[in-house]
């Protein structure tokens, strides 16, 4: 399992790859201001949507990180 740091220092890069540094900035202050359930988050993102369609974009996902 990975350690705490090591989490956060690929999140943080994670980050920096898709956001410019004032927009990371401004995510981890969202965060920490506004309270967040992750799983409640989860069970919203994909209500609409059935395993084939999840699969699906998974992989086309995939296919363009290549």
């Amino acid at each position: 399992m990975r350690t705490d740091t090591l989490i956060r220092f690929e999140g943080m890069k994670a980050l920096r790859e898709r956001l410019d540094i004032v927009e990371v900035e401004k995510f981890i202050s969202l965060i920490i201001r506004e309270p967040f359930d992750y799983t409640e988050w989860q069970q919203d993102l994909w209500k609409d949507k059935n395993l084939d369609d999840i699969f699906d974009a998974a992989k086309k996902y995939s296919s363009t990180q290549d």
